[in-house]
């Protein structure tokens, strides 16, 4: 297959859309929107960017915008990984790898710490790749942020390469 052209673009009020749709196709292909996600997806501007976050979108050459990953403040200089996702017609393209390498460069610039992501064994694929960039489970995580979502049973930490 021959990958696209991939570039990382800002967040910008005519993307809230697609950070929107993109998250709320997966999160329904595989769980249910709950009330916390329909917060954080219905109001990206005041949830994530007004008190400190970011939001990155990868966009594929021909294929528009394809995915999005968001960084939340979640206090004393720690940030959630968040909300990311691949629109199914690229998954394969390389494109979520490229996101998440951007977002932790991004995460890394701000000084996280921790930075971390809660998620779901069933999200194997994306685990594999949280993994390969330098991501740990992480039991600590798990005790203090993991009752956020019903559905999150793997809490991971990044950790930088020595």
């Amino acid at each position: 297959m021959n990958r696209p052209a991939l570039t990382i673009r800002e967040f910008s009020d005519d993307l809230a859309q697609a950070f929107h749709d993109i998250n709320a196709e997966w999160i329904e292909a595989m769980f249910v929107l709950e009330p916390v996600d329909r917060e954080v997806l219905e109001n990206p501007q005041e949830k994530i960017i007004a008190p400190g976050g970011v939001i990155l979108f990868v966009e594929a050459q021909g294929l528009g915008v394809v995915g999005t990953c968001a960084l939340k403040p979640t206090g004393a200089g720690g940030y959630e990984l968040t909300k990311m996702g691949v629109r199914e017609t690229a998954r394969g393209s390389g494109a979520g790898a490229f996101l998440l390498a951007a977002i932790i460069a991004r995460a890394v610039e701000m000084g996280a710490d921790p930075l971390y992501l809660l998620t779901n064994r069933t999200c194997a694929a994306a685990i594999h790749l949280y993994e390969k960039l330098g991501f740990r489970h992480d039991a600590g995580i798990m005790a203090d942020y993991g009752a956020r979502y019903a559905r999150c049973d793997v809490a991971m930490r990044f950790l930088p390469p020595a």
